[in-house]
Parts: C-alpha cells; sequence; structure tokens
C-alpha cells in the first residue's frame, strides 16, 4: 500500500505549514540490531486499581510522568504522488479516525509529476529505558531518515538524534533509541496492566498536541475494546476516551490513576473538516508489550493463516445460514489466491470451529492463536462446510502487509438491487450467474458488487444459471441476512446482505 497522509494532516501543513503529518506502513521494517536488546522489559503492576482521586492527583501524576515524555520530529523525503492520494483516495484505519480524505484542503492541489518533496512530521513518545530507549506510534516514525528528540524541560532548540529500532504497523508501535544522549540519567516511565482498565476508570494523556509542546488532558476510559481493522483481516481492540488525542499527540502515554501507562495515543475522531469529535483511542500497552521482544531484535515475525475472516460475531440466523449447529466459529470470506491456505484445501464459505486443538468462538480465537504461532507448523482445524464438519491441515506462513489491500465494504442498504444474466463460456454455458446491473444506492452496491462479477453460492445452494440467483435471492426472509459466494476480479470471497 502507499503511503498516504489524512486529510487532517495535509489541511495543517497548507494552513499553518507545522510540521504535521501521518504516514502509513506497508510493510514491516527491517532495522539493524541494537545493543539495547538485552534490557529487561519493563516490569508492570497489575495490583487494582483503588483509592480516592483527589484534588492534586493529576497534578502529581503530569509531575511524576511528564519528565519521560519526549517530543518527535521527523524528516522523509517523497514523492509527489503520495500527496496526490489524499485528494482522491483514503486509508481504512485513518479514515475511521480522521473523516473521508478529499479535496478542499486550501491548497493548490500538487503537480502530477513525481518530484521528491522534504515533509515533516511530528509526534510523542515516552522513554521506557535509561538506555535512551523511547517508545511511540508506527505512523510517527515510518519512512523518517532523519528522527530528532527534544526531551521536557529542555530549551526548545536541543535535540537529540535518534534510529529506528523496530516496528509493528499491527499494533501501530515503534521503539526507536536515542544515538546520542544527554549529560544527566534519563528518567522512565512505569506500565501499568491495560487489561485492568474499565469504562468510567480516569486516564491522562501527555503529548505535543500542533507541536506547542507538553501539555497534559484528562478524562476517563470511553470504551474497553473497541474494534477497528488496522489490516486488511487484522484486528485491533482499543482503549476509547474522552481525553483529548489531538494532532502531534500520537505516540504519547495513555496513564491511570497511579500515572503508570496502559496505552499508547493513537488518533481522534474526526469529522469529514478535520476537526476532532472528543473522541480519542489509544493501543492498550499490553498488546504492546507482548511485541516489546520483537521490536528489539529489530523485527517482528507473526503466523498467518492466509484467509480473511468475518470478524464480526455470528448470530443464531447466520448460523442457520451457513449450516452450523450453533453460532459459534470464524467465517473465512476470501483465501489468497497460491498459499498454504489454498493448497490446505480452505474455501470462502468455510467456517473454523477449531484450530490449534481448541475451539473457536470467533475470529479473535484464529487470529490470536495464528499471530503467535511460529511460520512453518502444521496447524489441524476443523471447517463446517455445507453442514459437515471436516478435518484440514494447513501450514502457518509469516505475515506480512499486503502491499494493496483491497477494502472491506459493509452492507448498508435493505435492498439487493442485482439484475443477472447467465454465464457464457467459449465451450458454451457455464455454472454461476452473472451480475448484469447493480442499482446504485443499493445493497449490492455498498456491499461491493459490480457488472461481470459472478454469483457461484447462495448460502450453501450452488448457483449455476441466473434463474438459480434470482430464485434463492427471494426465498431469504425479509430482515435475514444472505451469503454469497461471489467471483470477483478472479478471486472468490464471500459477501453478505440483508434483506428488508
Amino acid at each position: 500500500m502507499n503511503r498516504r497522509f489524512t486529510w487532517f494532516y495535509a489541511l495543517l501543513i497548507a494552513v499553518t505549514s507545522a510540521a504535521a503529518a501521518l504516514v502509513i506502513a506497508s510493510r514491516l521494517g527491517l532495522s539493524p540490531e541494537s545493543s539495547a536488546q538485552t534490557v529487561a522489559a519493563p516490569a508492570m503492576n497489575s495490583t487494582p486499581l483503588s483509592g480516592p482521586v483527589t484534588a492534586t492527583t493529576f497534578r502529581e501524576i503530569a509531575k511524576h510522568a511528564s519528565p519521560a515524555v519526549v517530543n518527535i520530529r521527523t524528516e522523509s523525503r517523497q514523492r509527489t504522488q503520495d500527496l496526490n492520494e489524499f485528494f482522491g483516495g483514503g486509508n481504512d484505519l485513518f479514515d475511521r479516525f480522521f473523516g473521508p480524505s478529499g479535496g478542499g484542503g486550501g491548497g493548490r492541489r500538487p503537480e502530477s509529476r513525481q518530484r521528491d518533496q522534504l515533509v515533516q512530521a511530528a509526534g510523542t513518545g515516552f522513554i521506557i529505558d535509561k538506555s535512551g530507549l523511547i517508545l511511540t506510534n508506527n505512523h510517527v516514525v515510518e519512512g523518517a531518515q532523519k528522527i530528532k528528540v527534544s526531551l521536557y524541560g529542555e530549551d526548545d532548540d536541543q535535540e537529540y538524534d535518534a534510529k529506528i529500532i523496530g516496528r509493528d504497523p499491527l499494533t501501530d508501535s515503534a521503539l526507536i533509541e536515542l544515538t546520542e544522549k544527554p549529560d544527566h540519567t534519563l528518567p522512565a516511565i512505569e506500565f501499568g496492566d491495560s487489561s485492568q482498565m474499565q469504562p468510567g476508570d480516569w486516564v491522562m494523556a501527555i503529548g505535543n498536541p500542533y507541536q506547542l509542546g507538553h501539555s497534559v488532558t484528562v478524562g476517563v476510559v470511553s470504551y474497553v475494546g473497541r474494534s477497528f481493522e488496522i489490516r486488511e483481516g487484522r484486528w485491533q481492540n482499543l482503549i476509547q476516551t474522552d481525553a483529548s488525542i489531538n494532532p502531534g499527540s500520537s505516540g504519547g502515554p495513555l496513564l491511570n490513576a497511579r500515572g503508570e501507562v496502559i496505552g499508547i495515543s493513537l488518533a481522534a475522531l474526526a469529522d469529514g473538516l478535520g476537526d476532532t469529535m472528543g473522541i480519542g483511542f489509544a493501543v492498550p500497552i499490553n498488546n504492546v508489550k507482548a511485541v516489546l521482544p520483537a521490536l528489539r531484535s529489530g523485527r517482528v515475525i507473526r503466523g498467518n493463516l492466509a484467509v480473511q475472516l468475518r470478524h464480526t460475531t455470528l448470530t443464531d440466523e447466520d448460523a442457520k445460514a451457513l449450516g452450523l449447529p450453533d453460532a459459534r466459529g470464524a467465517l473465512i470470506t476470501a483465501v489468497t489466491r497460491g498459499s498454504s491456505a489454498e493448497v490446505a484445501g480452505f474455501l470462502p464459505g468455510d467456517v473454523i470451529v477449531e484450530f490449534l486443538g481448541a475451539p473457536v468462538a470467533s475470529a479473535d480465537d484464529v487470529l490470536t492463536r495464528v499471530s503467535s504461532a511460529t511460520p512453518g507448523i502444521r496447524a489441524r482445524a476443523a471447517v463446517v462446510r455445507d453442514g459437515r464438519t471436516r478435518g484440514i491441515d494447513v501450514t502457518v506462513e509469516a505475515f506480512t502487509i499486503p502491499s494493496s489491500p483491497r477494502k472491506h465494504r459493509v452492507p448498508e442498504e435493505p435492498c439487493f438491487g442485482l439484475t443477472f444474466a447467465d454465464l457464457e463460456s467459449e465451450s458454451g454455458p457455464a455454472d454461476g450467474s452473472l451480475v448484469e446491473g447493480v442499482e446504485r444506492g443499493s445493497a449490492a452496491a455498498a456491499a461491493g458488487f459490480e457488472p461481470g462479477d459472478v454469483i457461484r453460492k447462495i448460502n450453501m445452494h450452488t448457483i449455476r444459471t441466473a434463474a438459480d440467483a434470482q430464485r434463492e435471492l427471494q426465498r431469504i426472509p425479509t430482515g435475514s441476512t444472505v451469503f454469497l459466494l461471489v467471483r470477483q476480479d478472479g478471486e472468490d470471497r464471500i459477501v453478505e446482505m440483508e434483506k428488508e
């Protein structure tokens, strides 16, 4: 996937010429190993939160934690085509946070010819070890050719060089290290336990909003486990908070009432104009701590099943349509062509009900187990296909970020809006129903149907003609969800729609 800026950051650049930009990762970074690898991981305080919050609680937290928070400034060179993209395209994750990408940023549209342009970006980080190790967001430092760090309490002109040790786009975390250090001992932040956080718990965010310098905001946890698709088929459960997280504060710590970091500030929800809406998100620190050893080694390697899974939980109605005994399992919506999953025999429409020797309740179970599995091992899965359970042995692959992921589309309209034609091949009629037309604004259009798509199955029923497709869709009860096996762009995938 090409690197992109959010429209929000583009507006800031156009209006203020401030160095604020986001760069989205397209692959895992491979950085040289650091001598800091042997430093022990920060201890985590899992003692239950208790005690009163007083008039000086947040004053003390800010006083104690601020010295470990740093401001980060980066420089990189990019082609102007990267700027062109935010006028017409977008990124799944950051479109949700910052609103849709688009024109109207107040600046002149960049020229279409390619040329290098110096891009500056700003963010926040926090020191986790006195040797000079700093955690921040991946999008703050990805692609940076120069990283400068300024410390709390020092002159704004005093900056220290830093280098990237390791990056992980899936947790949007990065570990950097000071290559030049001050002549005093560095403070280090303390880790809390993000799994203990509950809605209503007090939190404080420290960051560098709009490059104004160290600032603190206070709020509560609004929701835990807010699910966002970081990459297609890969989800991250985030901490939602009403503590303000403004541009430039990305990568800063989100702290509990004891002053311990329980999250890394990620982004804030914004409207289409880029105005923040008072809803911020942070990556749970437990998730980052789990990959910290890999970050220190310079490379995060995860297992991959090479299938796409429907993330939402199956309902009883879904189970009936898919031939399941109950509403448990992970629905495969697509299988990567040429992958070990395809070789093993997985098909779109299969429901994984067991993986690595344990039952599967949802897609999260599969993703968690396969992510921690060693690439190259053989894994046993049980799937339900057309109402029958069968076993599949598959080789776990190494996970890599797709270069141009296909966007996941969610049906929004209550009607189908499809017209069909029989499918023909050079040798005569062929199995499947050709999508001849897609009604604008219909559920089919929202689900991503286009003329030329081929419907091969509807629920568990094989489709051989246009009449088959029309008949099966007409049989779907009002208010029910239908699952269609569709060939799009030469690839089979599961598409779901709801009938009004």
